[in-house]
């Protein structure tokens, strides 16, 4: 298959699992008000969510179920780091300052994945791949309404725990691409989500809510963060990875927040601000320089023609 072709699936892939991830709101809210802590959500989207991903593959696909034992602290990584680390990180920034300072933290994320990415892979970070991050940041910043508002006060540990949340973040694009290289989306999925499961459900205290699971409403919730916002969105995204580079990877994730916001204003009667509108124009902006690449001899031919016309 052509490698272009092979790219703009790969963008496709990447954007469509960052909106399931952005949907992920939806499910979350509605689990909160029937008595689930955030983090004992967390366990149970990544407990239900591997017990789903490993029955569907042992029954349909065993070889997928195979791993090398060499690869096993890759994968440990990639589920404690990246995935439970991360959300005890930004969930602890949530309640110690705010959503939209977690957000912003989380959105770091490109900037430590460019950096780490030139270092492994030697990805080369361009004019074009700052401005993007930029725009990313300062759309983001715009849309969760921290720009220009802003006036929230930090201390110094939850700014380190926020940093932190963006760095674990990251590091699933800069662990994972190297993975995706050896494994399909499914494996990879499956591996990452056990770690994640059997280090968040021992600390969750999640046996305590045994009554919630007899209520058919509350699986509902369930089945939905877990197939729909996270096997769903692991899998597109890994898949899209394999393609892509980490860097760009982390750009192009930026759009679930555009897909939670959008969530808010259709579904919750959220009212769309004019910062907000300009940080989506950002956002775009930034998926924009992300997807498509200009190169020097477009722009020396197009402004030699130019000036020749004149």
């Amino acid at each position: 298959m052509n490698p272009k072709r092979n790219q703009s699936f790969a963008h496709l892939f990447i954007i469509l699992g960052a909106s399931f991830w952005g949907v992920t709101g939806l499910f979350v809210e509605n689990l909160y008000e029937f008595g689930f802590t955030p983090w004992q959500v967390v366990a149970v989207r990544l407990s239900i969510s591997s017990l789903i991903l490993f029955i569907m593959l042992a029954i349909m696909g065993r070889r997928y179920l195979k791993i090398r034992l060499k690869d096993i602290p890759s994968f440990i990584g990639l589920g404690i780091v990246s995935i439970a680390m991360f959300n005890w990180c930004y969930f602890e920034v949530i309640e110690r300052a705010s959503l939209s300072v977690a957000v912003i933290f989380v959105y770091l994320s490109p900037v430590f994945t460019a950096a780490v990415a030139s270092l492994l892979y030697k990805e080369k970070i361009t004019f074009q791949k700052i401005t993007a991050i930029l725009f990313t940041l300062l759309g983001c910043g715009l849309v969760i309404e921290f720009f220009p508002i802003g006036g929230v006060s930090v201390s110094g540990f939850t700014m380190i725990l926020g940093t932190l949340s963006g760095l674990f973040c990251s590091s699933f694009s800069i662990i994972g691409k190297y993975m995706s290289e050896l494994y399909h989306p499914l494996t990879l999925t499956l591996y990452s989500l056990i770690p994640g499961s059997a280090f968040m459900v021992p600390t969750s205290s999640i046996w305590e809510q045994g009554a919630l699971f007899l209520n058919r409403e509350v699986w509902i919730y369930i089945l939905g963060i877990s197939i729909i916002s996270t096997i769903f969105a692991y899998i597109l995204f890994t898949l899209g990875l394999s393609y892509v580079e980490s860097s760009k990877a982390s750009i192009l994730s930026s759009f679930e927040l555009v897909v939670s916001v959008m969530v808010g204003l259709l579904l919750l009667n959220e009212v769309l601000t004019r910062w907000q509108v300009t940080g989506f124009f950002f956002v775009f902006l930034s998926l924009f320089l992300t997807v498509f690449t200009f190169r020097k001899k477009w722009f020396k031919r197009y402004f030699y023609n130019e000036a020749s016309a004149k």
